[in-house]
């Protein structure tokens, strides 16, 4: 889920796996798969940003689970570090 802001200003938080299309006609438009329309604050090129970086957080998570060195941007943090050393 990516954070994004509409244009009041509250915050809106958005599931990135459901995005079809992003617009900017001149206000950024998100168009889900359902066809549901939001206007947010954040420009186009913003949008695709956070959705690249929670992907590469996804990722990295996913490395990290598999037993893998991770490279890049910081996993998410799933599971405390203390519960994981219990059961591991």
């Amino acid at each position: 889920m990516i954070l994004l802001s509409r244009l009041n200003g509250s915050e809106l938080g958005v599931n990135a796996d459901l995005i079809e299309r992003v617009e900017a006609n001149p206000d950024t438009v998100l168009t889900l798969i359902d066809g549901t329309k939001f206007v947010v604050a954040e420009s186009a090129s913003e949008v695709v940003a956070r959705i690249i970086e929670f992907r590469a957080r996804v990722l990295a998570a996913a490395e990290t689970f598999a037993g893998h060195q991770a490279t890049g941007p910081a996993p998410l943090q799933l599971v405390s570090d203390r519960r994981l050393s219990e059961e591991g």
